[in-house]
């Protein structure tokens, strides 16, 4: 025995109602109370549970990899530090102002190059992994960080 009930939608819920309903061809009524039965049903439960844990799962591997490419980038920035500490000599008073100038030029010419690579989709942190991984085969127990 079915018993009548009253509900309230919002009306952009309401127009997908309706245009459910009338593209598979069943009463509102039908599509509601299928609607509501599988949400009640405890197999709906478990495959929200699923679907969920899915999702964490590849958010934990987006993750993962964001964690990698950071630390890729950040281990770049320390070598590149450090081996232009070491090699670059302290420039005379006298010659401030032709550094700076240069200094400018190359920062622009940097960030060109930088702007080509992302244009064309270029990634360092890929290179350097795909280096790593060329060189760990040519190499399988030498390690050496070149500084």
């Amino acid at each position: 025995m079915k018993r009548r009930i009253s509900v309230y939608l919002e009306s952009s819920l309401l127009d997908q109602l309706e245009k459910v309903a009338t593209r598979q061809k069943l009463t509102k009524s039908l599509v509601i109370e299928s609607a509501v039965a599988s949400f009640l049903s405890p197999d709906s439960a478990d495959r929200l549970e699923a679907a969920f844990a899915r999702r964490l799962d590849r958010l934990s591997r987006q993750s993962e990899r964001l964690e990698h490419n950071l630390a890729i980038a950040a281990e770049t920035l320390a070598l590149f530090v450090r081996f232009w500490l070491i090699t670059t000599p302290p420039s005379p008073a006298s010659a401030d102002a032709v550094a700076q100038v240069k200094g400018r030029e190359r920062y622009r010419a940097f960030l060109q190059a930088i702007g080509r690579r992302v244009a064309k989709g270029h990634s360092f942190i890929q290179e350097v992994s795909q280096d790593a991984q060329a060189q760990q085969g040519n190499h399988s127990g030498s390690k050496s960080d070149g500084l």
